[in-house]
């Protein structure tokens, strides 16, 4: 693994000097002031921009292109009582910006069909059976959540059918876009919104903004109550964590206050659902516990079956549905679970036999559609290279892709279009439907654009290092104070930092369940440290000498003793390699 340093920077001192005067003037903790200025934060006005979380520093949502006439449409349709459909993708995305939609037309009034479509029966995006069967239904108003920036013949469909369409969509924009009435999408050529890696939710939430203030100036709430928005900051939160967008600008304070309403949960899905993922019914919620242990649980049903099922559980009011709800959607997760492990163990062999190729296509009969996603995102995490997973069935393969830092996965597959029937995403993640007897020229091509556009050393994964630290600078409150940069996650992960030259006594913690076994280590020069290495206890031997030690620190408290913590990312002998600059 290559440790690489901001910058090059290996000047503590100068660090140090920078981050005085951030510490200063707002009166942070002198190590997270290091930390911000080692990520490029290092002028006051900046670093006060970067750690506000206060909802008036949110962009006006009128910035955004499309808005104005997604509000007028949607505004018409509250006033004329029109009947509208929200058409939602069957990701946590997708049914969490249904939810919040739906959530707020029923809360003004003008509750909503919805339609979440079947993954497996109708596939990702509109498609004209489901138009035709919402159009039969007599809506006059199509809002698609999560999906249709490509569905340039659905939308036409839609419009001859008499239906006016919205698209709220996140993804990357084609030349070609669909004739709607209005497109919200932040990556939109001309668009002044400013944080343009907003999840579909994260834009739905811009849309109840602007759409309340309409309302508002209207009069519309003269005789009615005016919904609060905050209450629904919880799905903003789910979706914006689950879809591994970047938390930086709006999406940073999203979350936030995304996080406090999780943390309260009042919502009787999000109890439920923290009940049955073993978290405090009332109790804070990290980003790391909304990726790996709410979100998946929301994601199985879509996943396997049907995704509606957690939309019932983020819209209903009732705790007893709820928990029924809860209960069965980690059922689905349990079966996701051992579904992805066969596949996993199958996709490895497969990898390990194209262990000369910068890129990866991995396919097989019967691989479910429904996982293909997270065993990409695992052979990623293994082989660090761009990673396609294709389940084929009837003749036909449909995937789910995932890169690595550095290699924008629409751009590459587009230089393989012409073997591909459909395909969609953004810079990290697709996905593809291509006829089977495609698969090899399509590996072939794929491959060769992963070549050209990767080095070797791009194939290595990195840790990403901020701050170079004396382990006496890790007290309780220089630690907890890090806090103030977060909510931690993609975009802004959690610090890691650096002790060099450590003489450090290990020895081996058995894992649970037969998994690789632990590192544990005491540091003689800071033994108050407690220090572990998780699936470190192989690397036993490269303990002898001085060991330089990366690692992220928290706070933590166990049967009322509360200490600093270190998890280690990476280890190496202290003599070994010098310091690596960005880039190098």
């Amino acid at each position: 693994m290559r440790w690489v340093f901001p910058g090059g920077e290996r000047d503590v001192e100068a660090q140090r000097r920078a981050a005085r005067r951030l510490a200063i003037e707002l009166g942070l903790d002198p190590l997270a002031a290091r930390v911000l200025v080692a990520r490029g934060v290092q002028e006051p006005q900046d670093a006060a921009q970067f750690l506000s979380h206060e909802l008036t520093d949110l962009p006006d949502p009128f910035r955004m292109k499309g808005m104005s006439a997604a509000v007028e449409r949607l505004t018409r349709a509250v006033v004329q009582h029109e009947k509208v459909t929200l058409y939602g993708d069957y990701d946590v995305d997708g049914v969490c910006s249904t939810a919040l939609l739906s959530l707020f037309l029923d809360a003004v009034g003008a509750p909503p069909l919805t339609y979440i479509p079947h993954r497996i029966d109708e596939g990702y995006g509109l498609n004209v059976r489901a138009v035709e069967r919402i159009a039969h239904e007599g809506s006059k108003l199509l809002v698609s959540l999560d999906c249709g920036i490509t569905s340039v013949t659905e939308v036409a469909h839609a419009q001859a059918l008499g239906m006016d369409t919205v698209i709220v969509d996140h993804h990357t924009v084609p030349d070609t876009l669909p004739a709607a009435t209005a497109i919200l999408n932040p990556h939109q050529p001309g668009c002044e919104y400013p944080t343009k890696v907003l999840c579909a939710a994260g834009v739905a939430f811009n849309l109840v903004m602007a759409l309340r203030r309409s309302l508002r100036t209207l009069g519309w709430f003269e005789r009615r109550p005016e919904p609060a928005l905050k209450p629904l900051m919880d799905l903003v939160a789910l979706a914006t964590v689950c879809d591994v967008v970047p938390l930086t600008g709006a999406n940073r304070i999203l979350v936030q206050h995304g996080l406090d309403a999780l943390a309260r949960a009042d919502r009787p899905g999000v109890r439920a659902l923290k009940e049955v993922a073993g978290l405090e019914t009332e109790g804070p919620v990290s980003a790391g516990q909304v990726g790996f242990r709410l979100g998946p649980r929301i994601n199985a049903a879509g996943r396997l079956d049907d995704a509606s099922v957690g939309l019932q559980l983020l819209r209903t009011r009732d705790l007893t549905e709820a928990r029924a709800l809860a209960a069965k959607l980690d059922g689905a997760n349990k079966d996701r679970q051992e579904i992805e492990r066969k596949m996993l163990v199958e996709a490895i062999a497969q990898a390990e036999d194209r262990q000369g190729s910068r890129g990866l296509v991995l396919w097989a009969e019967g691989w479910h559609p429904g996982v293909v996603g997270i065993v990409a995102a695992r052979i990623v995490e293994r082989f660090h290279k761009p990673t396609l997973i294709i389940g084929v069935q009837g003749g036909v393969g449909k995937g789910s892709a995932r890169s690595v830092e550095g290699f924008h996965l629409v751009e590459a597959l587009r230089e393989c279009a012409e073997h591909l029937s459909k395909f969609g995403g953004h810079r990290h993640a697709a996905g593809v439907t291509l006829e089977a007897r495609r698969l090899l020229d399509f590996r072939r091509d794929f491959e060769a654009v992963a070549a050209r556009r990767l080095r070797e050393e791009d194939l290595e994964p990195r840790c990403r290092v901020d701050v170079v630290v004396d382990p006496g600078e890790l007290t309780e409150r220089a630690v907890g104070a890090l806090a103030a940069l977060g909510p931690f996650g993609a975009g802004n992960p959690e610090p890691t930092f650096v002790a060099e030259s450590l003489h450090a006594e290990a020895r081996i913690v058995t894992a649970k369940n037969g998994g690789v076994a632990h590192l544990k280590l005491v540091l003689p020069d800071a033994p108050a440290l407690d220090t572990i290495g998780f699936g470190m206890g192989p690397r036993l031997a490269e303990l002898e000498g001085r060991v330089d030690l990366a690692f992220q620190p928290s706070v933590e408290t166990w049967k009322g003793r509360t200490r600093v913590s270190l998890k280690l990312r990476d280890l190496r002998a202290a003599e070994a390699v010098a310091l690596s600059p960005t880039g190098s």
